[in-house]
């Protein structure tokens, strides 16, 4: 069975929504024959490719909200994202445009190498002090996760190298109905939108593997939010700032 997952590495809930999805995996009894792959879906598409501003910043002139607000939304997906055992630096960290970084992604997939790489660019981006959209950093970061430095260099200096492959993405989650993310694909019959808990990813691991063969079109997991409803998502207006 094949899982797909719409995110960006900009995307609080993805990164928190990955490793939820990873704890439901690992408790669900077929995971060994489940493949994960990662889909390209741009949160700020328009932003000029090198222009980085602070997140709290961002955050503030988005929402509306003082700083002081942005600081303590921040604090709540700090808090939410401790809970999953990861590391998340809720001041001083920037935000930029993504598209060479799903276009490495892209590449990093080719190689068998694609879960390290989101794996290390989440990690950059929400953890650590160097920024991800440094260009030396991501670099860095790909050979980390196993791929030729120099084809590396190759992808990110070519802006057309694998460009028509994170576009066709980003056209198939609209057509699939995704407008946030993380957008998860089950087997292309089921859709859960959203940084679900653990339990929720299992339950639909287990309802999509009961229900082979495939039907014609995407369904809503039973019991489950409609995939365009979920809280728990990012997309092109901002991230849902959690309430608890």
């Amino acid at each position: 069975m094949r899982v797909e997952i719409w995110s960006d590495v900009a995307c609080p809930w993805c990164y928190i929504g990955k490793a939820r999805f990873e704890q439901g995996l690992a408790e669900f009894a077929h995971k060994d024959e489940v493949e994960v792959v990662f889909r390209s879906f741009e949160l700020d598409p328009n932003r000029p490719e090198g222009e980085t501003t602070p997140v709290l910043g961002m955050l503030a002139k988005k929402y509306g909200m003082s700083e002081a607000q942005a600081r303590q939304a921040e604090q709540r997906v700090a808090d939410n994202a401790a809970a999953e055992g990861l590391g998340y630096r809720s001041e001083g960290r920037d935000s930029g445009n993504t598209f060479a970084i799903h276009r490495l992604l892209h590449f990093a997939q080719t190689q068998g190498r694609q879960n390290e790489l989101v794996n290390l660019t989440f990690r950059a981006n929400f953890a650590e002090e160097r920024s991800v959209f440094d260009r030396a950093r991501l670099l860095e970061l790909a050979e980390e996760a196993g791929l030729d430095p120099a084809e590396s260099r190759k992808v990110l200096e070519d802006p057309t190298a694998f460009a028509d492959e994170v576009r066709a993405d980003e056209r198939e989650a609209a057509e699939l109905g995704a407008n946030g993310v993380p957008f998860f694909v089950l087997d292309r019959r089921y859709g859960v939108s959203g940084g679900q808990p653990a339990a929720v990813f299992k339950q639909a691991l287990e309802e999509a593997w009961a229900t082979r063969p495939q039907a014609p079109k995407l369904a809503t997991v039973p019991g489950l939010p409609d995939p365009g409803q979920a809280d728990e998502v990012c997309g092109p207006e901002g991230c849902a700032v959690p309430q608890r």
